[in-house]
């Protein structure tokens, strides 16, 4: 095939490094091989990386695979520890507690999902504890920590985790796997780019004179969206009115008891507290709506609770939203350059691989048709937009007012497509959730329930042999039971290591 006949990509230059940057060359030179377009990142050591992506969902287990990376090698180069999902307090009113786990809710019976016969049972006056028939919780709760067994049958068979590592050395370590594979990696700072005719881009142009020149874009350059926005202009769609919150600030902490396998979210006066356990520290932060605290009201509030902080506090200002395309031309944005979620269902990483993941599906030659381009959008939009309101959903159904800040959460204007969520389980218990949607059927009932959202009915049938589903109640609760007795606390999968044994490479 000749030059002028063969219009695929032959070079990705990816824009700025840290966990987005890095997590992109190194899926992109998994998934195209050594026969691939030339991949070449583009980082300065001078620009700092936001650090606030510590926690992590289930689908990071799958990512590690698909990239072929031994889970234990990479859980000892990150810092890592487990997670089996977050525990929120204070939420639905000061004291209170509820969980959103992973993995399966007790099981279903005659073909309903059990949160239907947790409903059913309840309306009877049962005596339910949520945690009785959650594995994840459960674990949780006791501060153990297991693998799941697909062969089995029960709980453990269901049971589902995530990572909390440090993102600074998930960075470091996706390097090294990236390099390994043939990426480039320049270290230079660059300023801005130049646009063909067409409008696309054309050349990167660095501080130091030198230019760079790519069939395909990746911004990975954070909240400023260097080429995304800087460059091509695209837009920016708020959510501010939705998500009040518009700072954070982050302080690491020292480790002052065991490692608890969960996220720990704790509501506050004006937006709410982080808590993820690393192996050696602690990681902490306060997500706020500046409109109702101070900066220094903050720090203190935050460092009150931290104890022994290992740094100072850093300080983060962000717009909750969205760029109005994430594929404009031949430019592609990841990570903060896209968007920004605040990280209160630790999404900010899954975001960033399944916008790799549609890329690859959507992977364009130099033609870059724009349906292919429309069709990706409107993927990323969708999943963005639904996680916005699930996230969304964690202000809304609050029952505190004791604040300024909670009163406008409990009465701030609702989407049509989260109104209508919430409606539907007020109704009838049931949930409505669109196949492929992050968030699944279970994991808003665990939002709304937690919330203290009571719904007016059950799905009718979970009537259908109620004394065989009392009994299986009795059974699902000595099956937690036992597993958790059985489980290793979780500070037990963790080896005593120095503190710069984390910037070893990784295993090839």
């Amino acid at each position: 095939m000749s030059e002028q006949g063969d219009r695929r990509i032959r070079s990705v230059a990816i824009v700025g490094g840290g966990t987005a940057g890095w997590l992109a060359a190194a899926m992109l030179a998994r998934a195209l091989g050594a026969g691939g377009p030339k991949l070449t990142v583009i980082e300065s050591a001078q620009i700092g990386t936001v650090g606030v992506g510590e926690a992590t969902i289930p689908p990071i287990i799958d990512l590690i695979g698909f990239l072929g990376i031994d889970l234990a090698d990479f859980v000892e180069h990150t810092q890592a520890t487990y997670k089996l999902g977050i525990r929120f307090e204070d939420w639905r009113r000061p004291g209170h507690t509820y969980w959103h786990p992973f993995g399966t809710f007790g099981a279903s019976f005659n073909r309903r999902p059990f949160q239907h016969h947790w409903h059913r049972a309840r309306c009877a006056g049962a005596p339910l504890r949520f945690n009785d028939f959650s594995l994840c919780a459960a674990l949780g709760e006791a501060g153990k920590f297991r693998f799941p067994d697909p062969n089995a049958q029960g709980p453990a068979g269901g049971l589902r985790y995530a990572l909390h590592f440090d993102a600074g050395l998930v960075a470091r370590y996706l390097r090294v796997y990236a390099e390994r594979a043939g990426v480039t990696r320049l270290e230079r700072t660059v300023s801005g780019a130049t646009r063909t005719a067409a409008g696309h881009l054309d050349e990167l142009v660095c501080s130091d004179g030198s230019r760079l020149r790519a069939d395909l874009f990746i911004d990975c350059s954070g909240f400023g969206g260097l080429l995304i926005e800087q460059t091509l202009a695209t837009g920016y769609v708020s959510w501010q009115d939705l998500l009040p919150c518009d700072r954070a600030v982050a302080l690491p902490g020292a480790l002052a008891g065991p490692r608890a396998p969960y996220t720990h979210s704790q509501a506050r006066a004006a937006g709410w507290h982080w808590r993820i356990p690393l192996q050696q520290r602690v990681g902490n932060g306060y997500v706020y709506a500046s409109a109702y605290l101070s900066d220094e009201e903050a720090v203190a509030d935050l460092s009150a609770a931290v104890g022994t902080p290992l740094a100072q506090p850093r300080l983060l200002r962000f717009t909750t939203g969205r760029r109005r395309l994430l594929w404009n031309g031949n430019c592609v944005a990841l990570g903060l350059a896209s968007g920004f979620l605040e990280p209160l269902e630790s999404t900010s990483i899954h975001l960033i691989g399944s916008g790799l993941y549609h890329l690859l599906e959507h992977f364009p030659d130099r033609d870059f048709d724009q349906a292919n381009i429309d069709a990706y959008n409107t993927r990323l939009i969708e999943e963005a937009e639904t996680i916005r309101d699930f996230i969304a959903a964690h202000y809304a159904l609050t029952q505190r007012r004791d604040t300024a800040f909670w009163r406008y959460c409990a009465s701030m204007p609702l989407p049509a497509t989260l109104r209508e969520r919430i409606e539907l389980y007020r109704g009838t218990g049931r949930v409505r959730a669109r196949a492929g949607e992050l968030f699944t059927e279970l994991s808003w009932f665990y939002i709304f329930d937690g919330l203290g959202v009571e719904p007016r009915a059950y799905d009718p049938l979970a009537d259908i042999d109620g004394t065989r589903t009392a009994a299986s109640l009795e059974r699902l609760r000595g099956l937690v039971q036992h597993e958790v007795l059985k489980a290793r606390p979780h500070d037990s999968f963790f080896a005593a290591t120095a503190p710069g044994a984390a910037a070893q490479a990784p295993r090839p």
